[in-house]
């Protein structure tokens, strides 16, 4: 069974980042305000971003990495700008320091 990590946009401009099997129905859920709390005080929210998986549990893991991530990584993700990710994961200190350079 195929599972899915997604990324919602809610109508703040915030991100919602989760993962199900059921892709419709917990997107329907997010809409009608019985998602996650997050996502109930943005609506509507809409779908932005989404990746495949053969197992929910690389699903989930995946979900756990990119919420960790800053708007701006998230953003190049979303934008499939795949080169800029290794350098957003430098900590800022590191990225201002390489601009002076």
């Amino acid at each position: 069974m195929k599972a899915y990590l997604y990324i919602l946009e809610c109508s703040d401009g915030s991100y919602y980042t989760g993962s199900t099997k059921y892709l419709a129905k917990r997107f329907l859920q997010h809409q009608n305000g019985a998602g996650a709390n997050h996502t109930r005080k943005h609506l509507p929210v809409k779908l932005i971003y989404l990746e495949v998986f053969d197992r929910i549990d690389h699903a989930f893991n995946r979900e756990k990495q990119i919420q960790g991530w800053s708007r701006t990584k998230k953003e190049a993700l979303i934008k499939n700008q795949s080169e800029n990710l290794p350098g957003l994961s430098l900590n800022k200190k590191k990225r201002l320091a390489q601009k002076g350079d």
